[in-house]
């Protein structure tokens, strides 16, 4: 695989993500992400499972999508810089007084991809700026579990 094709299925995993994640579309996320992948993210480290209930919350309460504002490929990595938007409607972690209230913040992510699938995925998002802006009654902290992260 020449440098240029393998930078192409990098991209084309990132895209497939971005969709899937836009979508709330778990079972595609499950496809798009190996087996054993490690993510990494401002709940923790963990597996799929974890990571996947907190995405969950992310779409029915939060309404979260993500907008590729930057993505530099090189080889097998992959580096994306995200405007992140929501509206929250329903309850939330701890919060079950939904607002109402829409955010915008800058999300970053790292991808490694190996046999056409996420095999790490690391995640950093100002949670404090979306505390604030969707009126969470105190700053939400990091969810603790003994799997993982989100």
């Amino acid at each position: 695989m020449t440098v240029a094709s393998k930078e192409q299925v990098v991209r084309d995993v990132i895209d497939a993500y971005v969709d899937a994640m836009n979508r709330g579309d778990i079972e595609r996320l499950r496809q798009i992400f190996a087996p054993d992948c490690e993510i990494q993210g401002v709940t923790g480290t963990g597996a799929f499972e974890f990571a996947a209930s907190i995405w969950r919350q992310l779409h029915g309460a939060l309404n979260m999508k993500l907008v590729i504002e930057d993505c530099v490929v090189e080889k097998d990595r992959a580096a994306v810089r995200f405007r992140e938007t929501g509206r929250w409607t329903a309850p939330f972690l701890d919060f079950d007084a939904p607002t109402g209230n829409s955010y915008e913040l800058v999300a970053m992510e790292w991808f490694e991809i190996g046999n056409n699938q996420v095999q790490k995925r690391w995640g950093a998002r100002d949670a404090a700026a979306q505390a604030r802006q969707l009126g969470f009654p105190v700053a939400a902290g990091p969810v603790k579990s003994k799997e993982g992260a989100a």
